[in-house]
């Protein structure tokens, strides 16, 4: 019997080399799968500390709270992503529901 292999050596370089960047930026690997490959990331939420983001707020009077309110919204939640390699060796990234 023989095996069709989906993807060549230039995508699989591409999708590991994309899984090590994401591991850089704090995702950590929850399913991964060689035959077809994908992985599975995840980073968990981050805690801000509102404290010293009130205290820089009322020393910039106010303009810090443009990037505290940026890391409320980036920081704050878990995100998963999906990164696989499609039928046609083409490298995608999708965003998972999180429960």
């Amino acid at each position: 019997m023989e095996t069709y292999q989906f993807t060549d050596e230039k995508a699989l370089t591409q999708f590991y080399e994309m899984i090590s960047a994401k591991k850089r930026n704090g995702f950590v690997v929850v399913e991964h799968n060689e035959k077809l490959p994908y992985v599975v990331l995840s980073r968990e939420k981050k805690i801000i500390k509102h404290t010293f983001h009130l205290f820089l707020t009322c020393i910039t009077l106010g303009l810090w709270s443009i990037v505290w309110i940026y890391l409320i919204v980036t920081f704050s939640q878990k995100k998963s992503i999906l990164v696989a390699v499609d039928e046609d060796g083409n490298l995608f990234e999708d965003k998972c529901l999180s429960v």
